[in-house]
C-alpha cells in the first residue's frame, strides 16, 4: 500500500520509506555514510589497481600476493556499505535472502582476510604468496556453505518465507566469531613475539573496535531492543549502523593504512613482495642474496 511521506515522493512504497522520511531520519543519516564509504573504497581500489600497474610496468616485475590481496580486502567493506541499504529497505521476501546471506558472507570475508594478515605476519608458509588470498577465500567458503544451508532452511520451513526471530540470526554468524576471535588471537601474539608490531597492532585495533560493535549490535538485537520497548522498530536501525560502522572501521583501520604502508615502501624502491607477505620470506631473500654474493667473491679469489 503507497502512501505520502514528508520529503518522499507521492504515494512510494512503504518498503522504501526509511530512505527519505525525514519522521525516521537514521534512514538518511545511514544511507549517506554508507554512499560515501562506498565511494571511498571504490576510490581506493581503483587507486590501488593503478598503483599494482604502474608499478608492474615501471619496475617490469610482476606483483606479489600481498598487494592483490589488499585489492581483494577493499571488496569487503564496499560490499558491506552496498548491503546496508538492504536493512534501510525494510524486510519483504525479496530482500531476506540478501540479508541473511550477505551479512554472514561479507564479514567473514573481511575477518578471514585479516586473520590471513596476522598469520602471514607469523611467517606460517601456507599464506607465502598467494596463498594469503587463497586462505582468505578458502576460509570464507565456509560460512558461504553455512549461509547457504540456513537460508535454505529458512526459506522453506512452515510455509512462512524467510521468517526467523533475533536468536536465530545470531547463531547463524558463530563461525564469522570464530574468525574474529582467531584474528584477535593471533594479532595479539605477533604482538607479544615482536613480528612487525606496527601492522599487527593496527590489525590487533582494527579487530578489537569490530568486536565491541559485534558487542553492542548482538546485545541490543537479542536483548536490548526487547528490554527497552523498542522491538521490533529499532532491529533494522542496530543491524544497519552496525554494517556501516563496522566497514569504516576495516576500510580506516586495515584498508587505507595498507594502501599507505605499500606505498612508502615503493618510494624507497623497486618492492620485494616476498618480504611483505611474511618475515621468514624476508629472511628466506636476504640469505640468498648473501650466498649470492659469497659466491661471487669466492669466485673472483
Amino acid at each position: 500500500m503507497a502512501v505520502a511521506l514528508p520529503h518522499c515522493k507521492n504515494y512510494l512504497n512503504p518498503v522504501y520509506s526509511f530512505l527519505c522520511d525525514t519522521q525516521a531520519a537514521w534512514g538518511i543519516v545511514v544511507e549517506t555514510l554508507a554512499v560515501l564509504g562506498f565511494l571511498v573504497a571504490v576510490g581506493v581500489l581503483v587507486g590501488l589497481l593503478a598503483w599494482m600497474i604502474w608499478q608492474c610496468v615501471h619496475y617490469r616485475k610482476g606483483v606479489g600476493g600481498a598487494p592483490a590481496t589488499l585489492a581483494l580486502f577493499i571488496l569487503g567493506p564496499a560490499g558491506l556499505f552496498g548491503l546496508t541499504f538492504a536493512f534501510i529497505i525494510q524486510l519483504t521476501p525479496q530482500t531476506c535472502p540478501t540479508r541473511v546471506f550477505l551479512f554472514g558472507v561479507l564479514m567473514a570475508f573481511c575477518f578471514s582476510a585479516l586473520l590471513s594478515r596476522a598469520l602471514a605476519l607469523q611467517g606460517v608458509v601456507v599464506t607465502q604468496g598467494w596463498g594469503e588470498a587463497a586462505l582468505t577465500l578458502a576460509l570464507t567458503i565456509v560460512q558461504v556453505i553455512i549461509g547457504a544451508e540456513w537460508l535454505l532452511i529458512v526459506l522453506v520451513r512452515d510455509q512462512q518465507p524467510c521468517h526467523y526471530n533475533q536468536g536465530e540470526f545470531v547463531m547463524l554468524l558463530i563461525y564469522v566469531m570464530c574468525l574474529l576471535a582467531a584474528g584477535l588471537c593471533c594479532s595479539a601474539q605477533c604482538l607479544c613475539q615482536g613480528q612487525a608490531k606496527v601492522q599487527a597492532a593496527l590489525i590487533f585495533l582494527t579487530l578489537v573496535l569490530s568486536a565491541a560493535i559485534w558487542v553492542v549490535w548482538i546485545s541490543l538485537l537479542t536483548k536490548g531492543n526487547w528490554v527497552m520497548g523498542r522491538r521490533p522498530m529499532w532491529d533494522d536501525p542496530v543491524l544497519s549502523v552496525a554494517l556501516v560502522s563496522n566497514a569504516w572501521v576495516l576500510l580506516l583501520g586495515h584498508g587505507l593504512i595498507q594502501m599507505g604502508a605499500l606505498h612508502k615502501r615503493a618510494d624507497d624502491g623497486p618492492l620485494d613482495f616476498t618480504g611483505w607477505t611474511s618475515p621468514s620470506g624476508e629472511m628466506h631473500t636476504l640469505g640468498r642474496e648473501n650466498l649470492v654474493r659469497e659466491c661471487s667473491r669466492h669466485a673472483k679469489g
